[in-house]
């Protein structure tokens, strides 16, 4: 009897032991996270603008309210305030957020879910205030002004030679308008979601599920005009950044569905990348690059896999595998290689990541959507764990 006492306190000891450890390195790696963050926040929240990103050369790229990335500056802070509950990332968040001021009336983007979503739609989560609630219905009902009912799609781009231009990233503000309609009880919100996600999934994909980045529509018969790859390497080629958009795009919509034509979709999407994935789990920036493995990495692509899988890994029956390999994805991360030493970096936290490589634009430099999806890929993390 002593012996099977001495064995269970044995292993409630280590059990312990284990824990501590544990809450020991999230605290580390929070107070790092957070250490180097506001570097970022003291260098330029005395501005009315927001920062994208930063290089060496040129310092802070800084953008107002009606930059594509004008919400994930805000986005961080309250994923900070989440993460350590200290009422000062609080306080940035608020200021940061409503930076973002009159944004929600702008119909000029469908990127209006990153903008407002990502900022005023986790300030009304975390704070319940209904003001912010409301910024985000007026951004809902200036986002599907863009939709076209022939088409079937929210339209993305009013600049180019194209008609009626769909991209990828579209995927990621459908979250807003699903969001939307839970909130209202209105459905028009949610019915164009499932629309645009509905075409997207039959025109956007190959037969190996990789995505094109552009479908560009005919908006007299809604039929397709063509397809490109504006910011991968060719038409034919998958652009790491936007496999990772379909990949969250469609686990989004499973989740405010529960159609199993979306969970597939996002399965056959994860089973393209998974094996395309290098060593270390951090994609190159085009998975057909044939430079590999001498080109850029694209960490920004890699938090979007990392908070994905951790979705993805609670609706399917092999979860694990996906919880896995979002831990992974993580640790690569959140190593010396990709996060950066506090003080350097110009305050963000990823260090290689690519905005747009054909265009030479913001290329092997952090980025604020990277920092975005890592944090809330770290928040999931927490979530499941404790």
């Amino acid at each position: 009897m002593k012996m099977k006492q001495l064995l269970f306190m044995a292993f409630v000891f280590s059990v312990l032991v284990a824990c501590t450890q544990q809450e020991t390195k999230e605290n580390y790696l929070e107070e790092r996270l957070s250490d180097q963050l506001k570097v970022l926040v003291e260098a330029t929240n005395q501005s009315d603008k927001v920062p994208r990103s930063w290089n060496p050369e040129d310092g802070y790229k800084m953008i107002g309210e009606r930059d594509w990335c004008s919400g994930f500056p805000a986005g961080s802070y309250w994923y900070m305030y989440e993460l350590t509950n200290d009422e000062q990332w609080k306080n940035w968040a608020v200021e940061n957020t409503e930076k973002l001021d009159g944004v929600q009336y702008y119909k000029g983007t469908h990127d209006l879910g990153f903008m407002v979503y990502c900022s005023y739609g986790n300030a009304y989560r975390l704070t319940g205030d209904e003001k912010y609630k409301e910024v985000v219905i007026e951004a809902s009902e200036s986002l599907i002004t863009r939709f076209d009912s022939v088409v079937g799609c929210i339209k993305s781009w009013d600049h180019g030679s194209w008609e009626f231009p769909v991209i990828i990233d579209n995927m990621m503000n459908l979250e807003m308008l699903f969001w939307a309609s839970e909130q209202t009880g209105d459905p028009k919100y949610r019915d164009i979601a499932i629309t645009h996600a509905n075409t997207t999934l039959e025109h956007h994909f190959r037969e190996d599920m990789s995505s094109v980045h552009v479908v560009d529509y005919d908006t007299i018969t809604g039929e397709v005009k063509g397809k490109q790859t504006h910011q991968g390497l060719g038409d034919e080629t998958a652009w790491a950044r936007g496999q990772s958009w379909g990949l969250y795009g469609y686990i989004l919509c499973y989740r405010a569905t529960k159609d199993p034509v979306y969970l597939d979709a996002a399965v056959k999407i994860a089973d393209f990348i998974i094996p395309r994935l290098p060593q270390d789990l951090v994609p190159f920036w085009d998975y057909d690059d044939p430079k590999i493995p001498d080109t850029k990495k694209d960490a920004s692509a890699g938090a979007l896999i990392a908070s994905a899988f951790y979705e993805l890994g609670g609706y399917v029956e092999n979860g694990q595998t996906y919880f896995d390999l979002a831990d992974k994805i993580v640790a690569s991360l959140s190593s010396d290689e990709y996060l950066a030493e506090v003080g350097t970096n110009g305050g963000f936290l990823l260090k290689h990541s690519v905005g747009h490589m054909p265009k030479n634009s913001e290329v092997d430099v952090p980025l604020n959507y990277a920092d975005y999806y890592y944090l809330e890929a770290i928040k999931r993390q927490r979530e499941l764990k404790n």
